[in-house]
């Protein structure tokens, strides 16, 4: 089985993105926000998951336990601007998450994320961490992580991270 080559990052509107988010921008800007969402916002390797997870134990714990141990958190928290070949994209699973509210997790700066949002009100739950801890994370998860950019060496890869040249832009 021959891997997929690692994509290209590019300037999209002042944002280091790849195509596989961009690929995807109508369906994503259209997006049909409800008044009851929840947003999780994050910097990529601040603690997405992390979050992700205990807003799902609070929100459905008590009726529903079960979900932690059967459900991938992909899909108890969909990524809204994750497409990949042959998988739903974030945007078609956030559409048929049954329960509510929905719990929507998303690495986007603020200025891309779809309009509904503002429009129905919905909560926005902002995750920061040490940008210093977040770099050294998000360049050994790019080393592994083939659907990621190339990142290069340490000294580059740190380099367009302090220059807002990383995937999803400016940490701050």
């Amino acid at each position: 089985m021959e891997l997929a080559p690692r994509p290209e990052l590019f300037d999209f509107h002042g944002v280091s993105l790849t195509h596989y988010i961009t690929d995807n921008w109508e369906n994503l800007q259209n997006f049909q926000a409800r008044p009851d969402d929840i947003v999780i916002a994050t910097y990529p390797k601040a603690g997405t998951t992390w979050v992700s997870h205990t807003l799902d134990l609070l929100y459905f714990g008590k009726s529903s336990p079960e979900r932690g141990s059967t459900m991938p958190i992909f899909e108890r928290v969909p990524f809204l601007e994750f497409t990949a070949p042959g998988q739903p994209s974030g945007v078609e699973a956030a559409d048929k998450m049954p329960l509510s509210p929905r719990l929507i997790k998303t690495h986007l700066p603020v200025q891309f994320l779809p309009k509904t949002f503002w429009e129905q009100n919905c909560r926005i739950i902002y995750v920061a961490r040490n940008a210093k801890d977040s770099v050294v994370s998000f360049f050994h998860f790019d080393r592994m992580n083939m659907a990621q950019p190339e990142p290069g060496d340490w000294p580059s890869f740190l380099q367009r991270f302090q220059e807002g040249k990383s995937k999803c832009g400016n940490v701050g």
